[in-house]
């Protein structure tokens, strides 16, 4: 089924979902280029605020006769967009559905929008939030026309959407995500692969369906286009493939050194070398990252004096290795990992930085099933850090699995000080306990427990 509304008849986009990070970049898309946006989203946020702040009509009321009375007179002249997170049970969808109104997938509305522009794809079960978002600063920086959807806060321009500067010359950014097989209505020209590790198996129900769903992505990429992949995968391609990693591949970080708790490193790349390149985002995983989207930047265009400036100049994403208190006597970072991949990367890279701290850690699973299919490799990653917080499993879209639980889980994890604790419970043990090194992980909302920590260390 193909979308048959056009451009120019187009006279309302509806959201089923708008609150959630990849559907309010396309929203924001629509509204920048003068199309009337409105949505659902089951609770209100920061992020929904700012968005009715901007023109767009929002509400958390469930109800048909909240949806815009144009949408269901003129549907044909409509576009109607969902998220695979809305529950088979919600009331307005159910309504279009039987009403026969097309639902769109975010990820078909970004294929259809991106099929008219180049494109640059970051794809990968880690790291795509970071590495887009810095390919992205690098294009703005370097001053290239640009827009983009990204699936995080950039911390340099507070937003998950770049918004282009008219048609000419225009090149698109996109966070491929594999959750649903999304990343397959996407034909880039350009794109790179971050990991291909198992994830989303209540989807996919095993690894080498993950792996498949990557390789039928790379054979998406358009002729003569460009295609690299992180060292030791495996993904094959009919276009020249390229790699990445430190100390391997065919653009590779050397001479990796920790500076006032930053990394600086070394750039080779085919053809040439970028030296001295300074971190402000912390982490080895993000120097993976920056290599990834150094590669693609490349390959648009830009030199090595604007792969260093730009890089130099980011600042990040919100909930990426996030300092939140960096003082004498404390530290406090968030990270949104929540993949056992992830976590080992956090907190390994704390470690690198603080060799001499106690890293005291709060983590909170994200849905019962990836606890589930990842139980032992949790218990072992989570370990790397010397004491050991769990919050319940955040459930988000599914239901209890009996038996998987954040207790199964901590008996999982071969450390000594390790406990189950409430959030309020947690903030109380860490006004009496100031820990020096804080770091908090998930997915799910444990963001919400942000602020009190801080005030907790600090105050």
């Amino acid at each position: 089924m193909r979308i048959n509304v056009s451009m120019t008849d187009l006279k309302q986009v509806y959201f089923l979902g708008i609150g959630g990070i990849g559907m309010s970049a396309i929203a924001r898309w629509f509204l920048y280029n003068g199309y009337p946006v409105a949505g659902y989203d089951k609770t209100e946020s920061p992020l929904t605020r700012t968005l009715a702040s901007e023109g767009m009509v929002i509400h958390y009321e469930d109800s048909v006769d909240q949806i815009p009375a144009i949408c269901l007179a003129e549907s044909e002249k409509c576009l109607f967009i969902y998220t695979p997170a809305i529950p088979a049970d919600h009331i307005e969808k159910n309504y279009l559905l039987a009403a026969n109104i097309p639902l769109w997938k975010r990820s078909q509305i970004l294929g259809w929008i991106t099929e008219q522009m180049p494109t640059l794809a970051v794809a990968g079960t880690h790291g795509k939030t970071t590495t887009s978002s810095l390919l992205t600063h690098l294009l703005v920086h370097a001053k290239q026309n640009v827009t983009a959807f990204l699936g995080g806060i950039t911390q340099n321009y507070g937003t998950n959407f770049i918004p282009n500067q008219g048609r000419e010359n225009m090149v698109c950014v996109v966070e491929a995500d594999e959750y649903d097989r999304s990343f397959l209505t996407l034909h880039p020209t350009a794109a790179v692969v971050t990991s291909t590790d198992a994830d989303h198996l209540d989807i996919y129900g095993g690894a080498e369906q993950v792996l498949e769903s990557f390789q039928l992505f790379v054979d998406q990429i358009k002729p003569d286009g460009f295609f690299i992949q992180k060292s030791g995968l495996t993904l094959s391609s009919k276009e020249t493939g390229y790699t990445f990693g430190i100390n391997q591949g065919d653009y590779q970080a050397t001479n990796i050194r920790i500076e006032n708790h930053r990394m600086v490193f070394d750039m080779l790349y085919p053809g040439g070398k970028i030296t001295d390149i300074p971190m402000r985002i912390p982490g080895f995983h993000n120097i993976e990252n920056a290599l990834a989207a150094s590669a693609l930047a490349m390959h648009h265009g830009l030199g090595p004096d604007e792969i260093k400036a730009g890089i130099a100049s980011f600042k990040g994403v919100k909930r990426r290795f996030e300092y939140h208190v960096e003082t004498e006597d404390h530290v406090m970072i968030d990270d949104y990992a929540h993949h056992p991949t992830e976590i080992s990367a956090c907190l390994t890279s704390v470690k690198a930085l603080y060799p001499d701290e106690k890293i005291v850690a709060i983590f909170q699973p994200h849905l019962f099933s990836r606890t589930r299919d990842f139980l032992d490799d949790f218990g072992k990653s989570l370990a790397i850090a010397d004491e050991i917080y769990l919050l319940d499993i955040y459930p988000a879209r599914e239901l209890p699995i009996p038996g998987i639980t954040s207790e199964l889980l901590l008996s999982k994890i071969p450390l000594e000080k390790k406990s189950v604790i409430s959030k309020e419970d947690f903030i109380q043990r860490m006004q009496a306990d100031k820990p020096r090194l804080l770091v908090t992980m998930g997915a799910g909302d444990i963001d919400l427990l942000l602020n009190d920590c801080k005030l907790a260390l600090t105050s």
